[in-house]
């Protein structure tokens, strides 16, 4: 199991690892995913252990069901408990998103994620995110 600096929600089962150094807008992107729908992994750290090939996260117990929200504190929100990790969002400064991407993998525990490089403060980036994680679902497609 690893222990990372990240923040995960679940999004209809999926877990999204959003990933960044402090300040790049992990916890504000996790914000707007749960007012659409999302739910709560972990916010700040995120236990990821891997399991047949997959990866699951969870919140470390002392963290579970808190998320930071800054210039408001630390709000307590529903959370689960642990979801299967599906990909890989790492915040980028608007500048360094690239039009049209090649694909990328972030590895982690061993296993290869689909990795996508979002502005989390760019008003379309919690959309952008559900539609990153239907491709990796296979629910829609990309014309390569």
């Amino acid at each position: 199991m690893s222990q990372l600096h990240a923040t995960a929600v679940s999004i209809d089962g999926s877990a999204v690892l959003l990933t960044g150094p402090s300040g790049s807008g992990k916890s504000d992107l996790a914000l707007r995913l749960i007012d659409a729908g999302a739910i709560l992994v972990a916010d700040d750290r995120c236990d990821v252990s891997a399991a047949d090939g997959s990866l699951a996260v969870s919140a470390p117990r002392v963290l579970a069901g808190m998320l930071e929200v800054r210039g408001v504190g630390i709000v307590v929100l529903p959370f689960e408990a642990q979801s299967p990790l599906r990909m890989v969002c790492e915040m980028v400064p608007a500048g360094s998103v690239k039009r049209m991407p090649e694909a990328e993998t972030a590895d982690i525990e061993g296993v290869r994620l689909p990795l996508y490089r979002i502005d989390p403060f760019e008003a379309s980036a919690p959309n952008k995110v559900n539609r990153a994680l239907a491709v990796v679902e296979g629910r829609i497609g990309v014309v390569a």
